[in-house]
């Protein structure tokens, strides 16, 4: 969304706590600040059509902060209905795959105690209980800018809509409002906007490694009954990505004979005409998972981008009147493959932090017990132990990085590492390479079966967005995607996105570079992953984007 300048007057609204994202962090933010003082104002603003429209996770869920926040959730009837009975880690070939035994495994590694689910339905059932307490959320409402008081953060502006495709106020505009609050949580997920903002105005990763990411595409399947093995856990790695990329699989039997299948590639690849799209479309022919779909339909698909840097990346949490929680501020444990639990656990932080200062009396300033807990509580003591993981896989390949990532999570175990902390090199942007060095790569055309391209699966995200506002795809130069992009990287954005949102067309015999923002599933990966750094996702109008139902 578009800043639309100080002169313009709007209403307000005045807060206790202002959290923007109905995500696990800032849904568990709610619910705590309210357990702690039931008359605190607390509002969560959402930009997805309902609660759980923009949610996309796995997931196998570690209920650890859940059962901090509520012990009773299970009385409560979350949806928590698939304990994990079978854990399986395969190493696949092209045409063949080898069973990696659990026994070597970290115990962290281990998925006992932890449930299938269903992220968004968790989180609309969290709203239940956050609302009950007497939380305000407003879904379709996108946090579009930040409002400063000095150098505090005071509030954000939401609720704008109808702006002209140009940007401007027209006469069917609702320029939205602000909310102020004493305190602000972002929440927004994965490279939200807001968190970035933040992020490049107070120098926050000053003194921290690059964030790393990786894109992750799922597709939901039913599947025949007689395969179907609810509680089965399987992570793969190695084939289809091979030498060409970092990352694997996962396939989840979750309930109602259905299998959650996903796939992740690190966006830290080299190779410009790496498409992690099809290399996810690919992966589905192998013969193990085609005899397990065979037979069955997909019913859902979608993607997001993944915090991966870890223990290293993440910034420093807190500004004068804000804090950054879960993946704004990047708490995923990677070789885990799980986020979800530290985003409740930072949510909780930040509401006891908040009410604490509160209580005293203060508003706006810096809540600095806040990063102390995160660092030095239950999400640092996550982080910590896996923290060599990603940057081993990044300089030494998949096979050095099992064998000695899995070594180093073990020595963490009892509390030492051979290696300290190894540091991430490059941003992932920085990581692409010239489009020279490679030859372009040869998929599969998908067959409609199994595989499918890329906007007949964009249906299946029930993505929408209303075609006169602005488009929220941003290009701080446009001549660069054809006069750089172009001739030096192959124009990778036709290849890295997950919606089709990008493409090169011939016009009046010369290529033209086309944005179809309608079909964005706001994953972010064109914003990480751009090797110029020229394309700036903000906001579109609330409610627009995917409705993911059950994701």
């Amino acid at each position: 969304m578009p800043e639309t300048g100080p002169a313009i007057e709007r209403e307000s609204m005045e807060y206790d706590v202002v959290i923007v994202g109905a995500g696990p962090a800032g849904l568990s933010a709610a619910i705590r600040l309210k357990q702690l003082d039931a008359d605190l104002s607390v509002v969560v603003l959402e930009k997805g059509s309902e609660v759980g429209a923009h949610i996309l996770s796995g997931a196998v869920l570690d209920p650890s902060g859940l059962d901090r926040l509520m012990p009773d959730w299970k009385e409560k009837g979350a949806p928590l209905n698939v304990p994990v009975t079978h854990d399986n880690f395969y190493m696949l070939g092209e045409a063949g795959s080898v069973r990696v035994p659990n026994w070597p495994m970290p115990p962290l590694m281990n998925n006992h105690g932890n449930y299938i689910v269903s992220m968004g339905n968790v989180c609309r059932w969290m709203a239940e209980q956050a609302e009950a307490l007497g939380v305000e959320i407003f879904p379709g409402m996108a946090a579009s800018e930040l409002v400063y008081d000095g150098d505090r953060v005071k509030g954000v502006v939401a609720g704008v809509f109808g702006l002209e495709p140009d940007g401007s106020i027209g006469e069917g505009t609702e320029v939205g409002m602000e909310l102020h609050g004493k305190y602000v949580f972002i929440a927004e997920g994965v490279r939200g906007s807001l968190a970035k903002e933040l992020i490049q105005k107070y120098d926050l990763s000053k003194g921290h490694c690059p964030q790393k990411f990786g894109l992750g595409m799922k597709e939901i399947w039913e599947i025949d009954p007689e395969k179907h093995r609810e509680g089965t856990v399987t992570h793969t790695m190695g084939w289809p990505l091979g030498g060409n990329a970092g990352g694997g699989s996962f396939i989840y039997h979750f309930e109602n004979n259905q299998v959650l299948i996903g796939f992740v590639v690190h966006l830290n690849y080299q190779n410009p005409y790496l498409y992690p799209y099809m290399e996810f479309q690919r992966f589905k022919h192998h013969p193990m998972v085609a005899e397990l779909l065979k037979g069955g339909k997909r019913v859902a698909y979608g993607a997001r981008a993944i915090s991966e840097g870890g223990w290293q990346s993440i910034p420093k949490m807190t500004v004068p009147g804000a804090v950054l929680l879960g993946c704004s501020a990047g708490l995923v444990n990677v070789p885990r493959i799980k986020g979800n639990h530290n985003a409740m656990h930072s949510g909780i932080e930040a509401a006891e932090a908040a009410y604490a200062a509160i209580q005293d009396g203060r508003a706006g300033d810096e809540l600095p017990i806040y990063e102390e807990n995160v660092r030095g509580g239950v999400i640092g003591q996550d982080l910590k132990k896996v923290r060599n993981v990603k940057p081993m896989w990044s300089k030494w390949g998949l096979v050095a990085s099992t064998a000695l990532g899995g070594l180093d999570m073990w020595t963490n175990t009892l509390g030492f590492s051979l290696f300290g902390t190894l540091r991430h090199g490059k941003n992932d942007a920085k990581a692409t390479a010239k489009a020279d060095k490679y030859k372009p790569i040869d998929y599969p055309k998908p067959d409609g079966v199994l595989s499918f391209d890329r906007l007949t699966n964009v249906a299946f995200s029930f993505t929408n967005h209303e075609e006169s506002q602005p488009c929220h795809l941003k290009l701080k130069d446009p001549s660069i995607p054809i006069a750089v992009n172009l001739p030096e990287f192959a124009e990778p954005a036709q290849r890295y996105c997950p919606a089709g949102v990008y493409e090169v067309v011939e016009k009046d015999g010369k290529p033209e570079f086309v944005i179809n923002f309608q079909n964005c599933v706001h994953c972010k990966t064109c914003d990480i992953k751009d090797p110029s750094q020229n394309i700036n996702w903000t906001t579109p109008q609330g409610g627009d984007g995917p409705n993911y139902p059950n994701m």
